[in-house]
């Protein structure tokens, strides 16, 4: 087994998952806050999301490709293994992240634009610290037990 290539393997499929809660996790927010729901202003959550895609938008504004990207081309250039020669799966998430006939470009503005997206987002409607409920107050309120 050729442990370089599984690596690379590996790295792709957690690169697809960062990219997956990046988009799908500011869809979630934007149902969130158009459905009225608490969760949707979690500070932790929103937080995270908002320091994932910052990473990428200052790659993309200072031209920087993606460690992620540039880790797994090494390890499968080690290994001697064409990407055609990868399992399928993680042959897919590479098809799903990257187009090569689009030009490079673009995927920086893209970058940079939804970074703007989940900035303005998280401006208009920012996150909350969790409130105290009823029980927090009584638990805190009532006397201990001796």
């Amino acid at each position: 087994m050729n442990w370089n290539a599984r690596l690379a393997d590996a790295i792709v499929l957690i690169h697809l998952a960062f990219v997956g809660f990046v988009v799908f996790g500011q869809l979630v927010i934007l149902g969130g806050l158009l459905l009225k729901k608490p969760w949707a202003r979690n500070i932790g959550f929103r937080i995270t999301h908002l320091v994932c895609i910052g990473i990428v938008a200052i790659e993309g504004m200072l031209n920087v490709e993606c460690p992620l990207t540039v880790w797994e081309r090494k390890l499968r250039v080690e290994a001697g293994e064409m990407l055609d020669e990868a399992p399928f799966i993680p042959r897919l998430a590479n098809r799903i992240l990257f187009y090569p006939d689009v030009p490079h470009e673009y995927f920086e503005w893209g970058h940079i634009g939804f970074g703007a997206l989940v900035f303005m987002t998280f401006l208009l409607w920012p996150p909350r610290l969790p409130q105290k409920t009823k029980l927090d107050d009584l638990s805190s309120s009532s006397p201990s037990l001796r």
